[in-house]
């Protein structure tokens, strides 16, 4: 039996000469020394104690290696755990013996901080080069460039990817090798790739968008990438020339629309900009079209699910939509009882295809309480679906607010607040009121450069908006706080103002 996802992403490049990775400052890396990187690092997991089923959690900064102990982990059957750079000791104890990770590689600045973690959990600690507590170079120094692959069926596990927990536990998405190839081959097809693009790469790849969307599509079309350590709006521009794809956060899109070196002979040579991990702003696609020429595409996926709609390549970019169900993906949008809700209403999006997840890792329960049994996922995304099949967010089902027996849908209150003359961006929570049980309050950042009052905003919403929708409080704000991906984070906004009304 072959290895169902190394086989295909990976091995198939095992004597190319053409290029990989391109980085900055000029230097490249081959897909077949890519691969003997990978292939010592498979022997070193193997040394290090390591057989196939068990895990190895990564706490890494984005580099060439990193990748390579990802691909060497899939070779050797090992099911990887990429987790992100931000996660405090604390949080990383959690993952670890969550995990049952036998070895925790981290980079050498963390190792003092995360040696208790690894005791704790009974994992072993390395770093990945440099350090004084043994490295996994070390193992790796000397093995050979070749390496017996596992033999791993469509339904094995290949990776658990860790939910952002903003509501509870964090939960481990156990993420199969066909969830993983399914999608990226429909990905690829969708979205036209092949061997002659070049793919700027500047998202982390602890995250599904930076490795399992941005990765294997290159990896499946065999087209280089131009792999930055992170985004940096110089770093970007200086490579979009180089470069036919990008795929971002809609961060990455807003900064260099702050840039005045973004025009349309900058992207001249590119054929597409993605966008995913959190929504764009209508605003921002009308800007970045005016600016460049190029419409976003925007797609829509989730960690257990990988990408469930896109906008289509040829077509329509719908602004402020999710695009239509990708091939394969079945999409439907229900009320609480899992009935679906006529076209144009709004429901809770249920996902079910190939890509969808294997459950929650020693958590049965709560994947029963997500994973219908007809294999039906339960985002907790709240949507509508047009007659003509295009999706729209309108938010999660957890940040819907209710306030005075009413269903306020926050994504409703800010596309109206956006829309203002001299506001950059909105969030709409919901916090404590004794009266309505919760209010609508919105934090505003100003565009730049612009002034805006509270009462100015009010007023204008109070012809806009039904009255129980209008938010009871006004905050000002020089930026939202967001995740590393980008995303809005209204748990902390909530927090912030859960004791507004007393």
């Amino acid at each position: 039996m072959a290895n169902h996802l190394y086989d295909a992403a990976f091995g198939r490049h095992a004597d190319s000469a053409r290029d990989f990775l391109i980085l900055p400052g000029g230097a490249r890396l081959t897909h077949a020394a890519f691969l003997a990187q990978a292939a010592r690092y498979a022997h070193a997991l193997n040394a290090a104690g390591l057989e196939p089923g068990d895990r190895v959690a990564l706490q890494l900064a984005k580099t060439p290696e990193m990748l390579a102990v990802i691909a060497g982990a899939v070779q050797a059957g090992v099911v990887f755990l990429p987790l992100n750079t931000a996660y405090t000791a604390a949080e990383m104890a959690y993952f670890v013996g969550n995990s049952g990770a036998k070895l925790l590689l981290c980079d050498a600045a963390r190792a003092d901080d995360l040696a208790p973690v690894a005791a704790e959990s009974g994992a072993r600690l390395l770093t990945l080069d440099a350090g004084d507590r043994g490295t996994f170079a070390d193992l790796a120094r000397g093995r050979e460039e070749t390496f017996p692959t596992v033999a791993r069926g469509p339904d094995d596990l290949a990776a658990f990817l860790y939910t952002s927990g903003t509501t509870g536990r964090s939960k481990g998405a156990m993420l199969s090798h066909d969830n993983l190839l399914s999608n990226a081959r429909v990905l690829a097809e969708a979205w036209r790739f092949t061997a002659d693009d070049v793919l700027l790469h500047a998202l982390p790849i602890f995250h599904t968008h930076g490795l399992f969307v941005a990765t294997n599509v290159a990896l499946l079309a065999g087209c280089p990438m131009i792999f930055l350590p992170k985004f940096d709006a110089d770093q970007v521009i200086a490579h979009l020339p180089q470069a036919t794809a990008m795929m971002g956060v809609p961060t990455f899109y807003t900064r260099l629309l702050d840039d005045p070196r973004l025009n349309r002979d900058l992207v001249a040579g590119m054929r597409l900009f993605v966008s995913g991990s959190a929504p764009l702003l209508a605003e921002t696609h009308r800007q970045w079209q005016a600016r460049t020429g190029h419409m976003i595409l925007e797609r829509y996926g989730m960690t257990e699910t990988n990408m469930n709609t896109s906008n289509p390549y040829e077509g329509e970019r719908r602004a402020g939509t999710v695009g239509l169900p990708l091939p394969g993906v079945e999409v439907r949008v229900c009320d609480s009882a899992g009935q679906e809700v006529p076209r144009g209403e709004i429901g809770v999006i249920e996902v079910r295809g190939p890509n969808v997840f294997q459950g929650y890792w020693q958590m049965p329960e709560k994947t029963a309480e997500e994973l219908r049994p007809d294999g039906f996922f339960i985002t907790g995304d709240l949507a509508v679906q047009g007659a003509d099949g295009y999706v729209t967010i309108v938010g999660r089902a957890k940040d819907l607010v209710i306030s005075g027996g009413f269903n306020v849908y926050p994504k409703e209150v800010e596309d109206v607040i956006d829309a203002l003359d001299g506001v950059a961006e909105s969030a709409v929570i919901g916090v404590p009121h004794r009266d309505f049980g919760e209010a609508v309050v919105a934090v505003v950042v100003p565009a730049k450069g612009a002034k805006i009052d509270p009462a100015t905003i009010s007023a204008a919403l109070a012809g806009q908006l039904a009255k129980f929708k209008q938010p009871k409080h006004v905050a000002v704000v020089a930026e939202l706080p967001r995740n590393t991906m980008g995303k809005v984070q209204k748990a902390r906004l909530r927090e912030d103002y859960a004791g507004l009304f007393g």
